[in-house]
């Protein structure tokens, strides 16, 4: 299976997800979220970091990483982590192939027709939260 990374970045209000929009297929022109491919070789959680800083200038520093759930499309042979975290701060993002943009978490995620991943985007969303809320106290949900 093909190993391949997004990154859910949370404001530190848990209001607003940071999305690229995609230059180039699949999805392009659609909102999701970073990431990208596991080298061979490579730690699946130095990969996570590794492409966060690639494509937004988010450092380690910056935001801790924790690896919430695997995608497996067994049919597509794609193997799918996804990992979340909250800034520490603001930051200034450094762009890389595809514009970044924050987007405030409504139900405008559940718009087929401007976000990637064919509704998976709202659905990590809400595990994440669910899980931030009652896994360890956090209750900015």
């Amino acid at each position: 299976m093909r190993k391949l990374n997004l990154v859910v970045v949370f404001n530190n209000s848990l209001d607003k997800a940071l999305f690229c929009i995609r230059a180039k297929d699949p999805y392009k022109g659609l909102y999701n979220f970073v990431g990208g491919k596991v080298e061979n070789g490579e730690a699946n959680d130095e990969a996570a970091y590794r492409e966060l800083f690639e494509e937004t200038g988010i450092s380690s520093n910056d935001i801790e990483l924790d690896h919430f759930m695997d995608l497996n499309y067994f049919k597509y042979e794609n193997n799918i982590q996804v990992y979340y975290g909250i800034l520490k701060h603001n930051v200034n993002l450094v762009e890389e192939k595809n514009k970044l943009e924050w987007v405030t978490i409504n139900e405008e995620l559940l718009n087929n027709n401007k976000f990637a991943g064919n509704y998976n985007i709202p659905h990590i969303i809400r595990q994440i939260k669910v899980y931030l809320k009652n896994g360890t106290g956090i209750d900015k949900y």
